[in-house]
């Protein structure tokens, strides 16, 4: 009996071990062989690693069914080596910072250590965390925008029932009390109460987290945790906010701000990278003030910290002026705070004597007086660039006798031509010139001009005693005028600022797009194949329409002189040029002609050749700016065999009813002159205008022509000169309705009759 209780006790014991050495002997994986790479990999090597493999098994991009379990661990491996202690615990003792294996998926959710940290008995605190955070759409466009361009907002996209919500709000509450107190705005919106605010940040599922810079809405597509999220919000902001200083650079940077209008600061410190802390600072404080960060572990900055005595175990804050060897104004401490950085950087904006660039720094320095608020006075000095001297000793004066009430600033002539003019000529004075001012409401201003300033002694104490005077009686500010808008002299570099601008806003696409599902990238991609789609089918009609002979181009006409020739060209803007239809240009005029092309030819005898012409020149001149017009004319004394050829093979009968004079004769041939056509030798059709019936007959009245010609009285003569006259008018009008059968003709109005064939080369030619 006591060996069976042994042999039970010992199989429930081997049972035990059994069912739990699996999870003991769980072996966790390495983050160098995940990562592939060595254990002396640099921090830019594991960056740009991570980067790469998560771009590549990212759930979204790749459908491999073990790609989320890969990118879990390549984001888990990227946090502990991307963390300087956690990688060297690792590597000390090979261990993580948690006891289970990377990961585990259940169900398509991802559980880690976070998950045992679910606030499940503290609704009511996340709720109040979140109501205290939450965005409403009036408020987003009215105020969060704007502040945008301020300072970086991070927004998180929720709804009620997303568990997987829950799963990283414990990593989301830490990032957020660490970027409030970085100054980071936060935002949360709830889908199921703020839908349109959801879809007009372009966030189509839940939990999502977005980035706001100056009004730029950015995604984060990587894992959630707390480094990852501080890369993030540290990648919104520009390149460029902050420069690095060190002992051969210090000079030109302090050096500039003559250039830029602007204190500079320098932050010494002895961290590699550049503080998030001063990064935000700088952004926030960007237009009035240029950044530079000097790193204190680097020999190549020895020199600026001995010239400066930095303490190298503090942060370090130096703001500099006109004064370059010496700064201004200095913070020194060991945990610095937001609001101390911005309180030190707010009450150093401006230098002691700044430039007048722009309205906006008028604004800025030269207040409006309010009836609440305490006076404030401008000292303006109205100089050029080569006063350079005076310039100095006006900088020197301000810098030592600066007032709260009084604000020391100057202007270049050159560059402010209208305010100077305003202030210089209500005073006749000449520059360089020291005026006091006040201003008023309105852009009134009362001023009184003080001396005409070379930086002497003199000048200064002149000033000085002026300035007293103010204090004491404000009334000596006699001038009054209205003063214009200032030029905003730095308007290129808002041109560099917008390309800049534009380069990071491609930068952000390209990585939406790399990221994105298909459902995100929708509206891009309707946009690019929309306009692929016009672009190709404008060129496709273009190349094989057939309708361009239906279109009108109008051109003012002009009387201009008429021109033959036996080639054909494109016509020219001051002449119509007609082609005489024959043997040699039949080919090339009619039988090749090119589709969509027609040839308006005019048919003509040689006694009505000249008249013919010009009248036929003037009609269709403002038709002569198309290409798809030829204008070619036709002699019916040469061709009339070609041209009764081309009547009797139309397919359908032409009604070519001629009118007759009174005294013609049946044996007499039909006089076609003045008849028009439309030939498209593609489509192997023509149009037909019939001229203005005149009442005579042209080829009569040219036999009476030259009988009258040979009468030797005087009666005769007259009346064959009266004759004369009269058949030309008459052959002038058989052409006055040509423009109006042009217009129809261009708007495909008349009728078309067809032919089988054009008749063949050999009847063109007379016999």
């Amino acid at each position: 009996m006591a060996a069976c209780r042994t042999s039970l006790s010992l199989l429930s014991f081997l049972l035990l071990f059994l069912l739990v050495l699996p999870s003991q002997s769980r072996p966790e994986l390495d983050p160098y062989k995940v990562l592939g790479l060595s254990r002396k990999a640099s921090q830019a090597e594991i960056k740009r690693v991570y980067k790469r493999l998560a771009k590549e098994w990212h759930p979204d991009k790749n459908k491999d069914p073990g790609a989320e379990d890969m990118f879990i661990k390549i984001t888990k491996s990227y946090e502990v080596l991307s963390n300087e202690d956690k990688r060297a615990n690792y590597d000390r003792f090979g261990q993580l910072d948690d006891t289970q294996p990377f990961g585990h998926r259940r169900d398509n959710f991802y559980f880690d250590e976070a998950f045992f940290n679910f606030p499940f008995n503290a609704k009511n605190q996340r709720d109040f965390s979140e109501n205290r955070h939450a965005l409403q759409f009036t408020q987003y466009i009215q105020q969060v925008v704007p502040d945008s361009h301020r300072r970086p907002y991070l927004i998180k996209i929720t709804s009620d029932w997303c568990f997987t919500c829950l799963h990283i709000e414990p990593v989301w509450d830490q990032v957020v009390q660490e970027m409030e107190a970085l100054g980071v705005g936060i935002g949360v919106v709830d889908v199921g109460y703020e839908r349109r605010l959801a879809n007009h940040l372009g966030a189509h599922r839940t939990p999502s987290i977005l980035g706001l810079v100056s009004g730029r809405v950015s995604f984060f597509h990587y894992a959630v945790s707390r480094d990852l999220l501080l890369q993030f919000v540290e990648e919104l902001l520009p390149q460029r906010l902050v420069h690095r200083v060190n002992d051969q650079k210090h000079l030109e940077f302090l050096g500039s701000w003559h250039e830029l209008n602007k204190p500079h600061v320098l932050l010494f410190d002895q961290v590699p990278t550049v503080p998030l802390l001063f990064k935000l600072s700088a952004f926030s404080h960007r237009d009035h003030l240029q950044f530079g960060y000097v790193d204190q572990g680097v020999s190549e900055t020895s020199h600026l910290q001995k010239k400066f005595n930095i303490n190298t175990y503090a942060p370090t804050l130096l703001v500099f002026k006109e004064n370059t060897q010496k700064p201004a104004d200095i913070i020194q401490a060991k945990d610095l705070k937001r609001p101390i950085v911005d309180e030190f950087l707010s009450n150093n904006r401006f230098l002691n004597a700044p430039r007048l660039v722009n309205q906006e720094v008028f604004n800025e320095l030269c207040p409006v007086k309010q009836f609440h608020r305490r006076r404030k006075f401008c000292v303006l000095l109205i100089t050029d660039e080569e006063h350079s001297n005076g310039l100095e000793e006006f900088v020197s004066f301000a810098s030592t006798n600066s007032q709260e009430v009084l604000r020391f600033t100057y202007v270049y002539q050159r560059l402010q031509q209208p305010l100077c003019e305003v202030l210089l000529l209500n005073s006749a004075l000449s520059p360089p010139q020291v005026l006091i001012l006040e201003r008023r409401a309105a852009g009134k201003v009362l001023f009184k001009p003080v001396c005409q300033w070379n930086g002497s002694d003199q000048d200064k104490l002149h000033l000085q005693g002026a300035l007293q005077r103010l204090q004491t009686d404000p009334s000596i500010l006699s001038h009054e005028t209205t003063l214009p808008q200032l030029n905003n002299e730095f308007a290129s570099v808002f041109v560099l600022r917008w390309i800049y601008a534009s380069c990071d806003y491609l930068s952000d696409v390209i990585e939406d797009i790399l990221h994105n599902n298909w459902r995100e990238m929708m509206p891009l991609l309707s946009l690019i194949f929309s306009a692929l789609f016009i672009l190709f089918g404008t060129v496709v009609v273009q190349a094989f329409s057939d309708s361009s002979e239906d279109k009108q181009i109008k051109i003012k006409p002009k009387e201009t002189p008429v021109t033959s020739a036996t080639s054909s060209r494109a016509p020219k803007k001051n002449f119509v040029e007609v082609t005489e239809l024959t043997d040699v240009t039949y080919i090339s005029n009619l039988v090749r002609l090119r589709p969509g092309h027609l040839n308006i030819v005019l048919v003509l005898s040689d006694a009505s050749k000249n008249i013919l012409l010009s009248k036929f020149a003037k009609e269709v001149h403002s038709f002569s700016g198309s290409e798809m017009l030829h204008f070619s004319f036709l002699n019916i004394d040469k061709h009339m065999t070609w041209m009764r050829a081309l009547l009797d093979h139309a397919q359908d009968p032409i009604p070519l009813d001629l009118e007759e004079g009174p005294e013609q004769r049946p044996e007499q041939r039909p006089d076609y002159s003045g008849t028009v056509m439309a030939l498209n030798g593609h489509k192997k059709y023509l149009c037909l205008f019939k001229p203005v019936y005149t009442g005579e007959d042209a080829s009569k009245s040219a036999e009476d022509e030259g009988s009258f010609a040979r009468s030797k009285s005087r009666d005769d003569h007259r009346k064959s000169s009266r004759s004369r006259t009269q058949w030309t008018l008459q052959l002038h009008h058989k052409l006055d309705r040509l423009g109006l059968w042009m217009e129809r003709l261009l708007e495909g109005t008349l009728p078309r009759y067809y032919l089988p064939a054009w008749p063949g080369i050999h009847t063109i030619t007379p016999k």
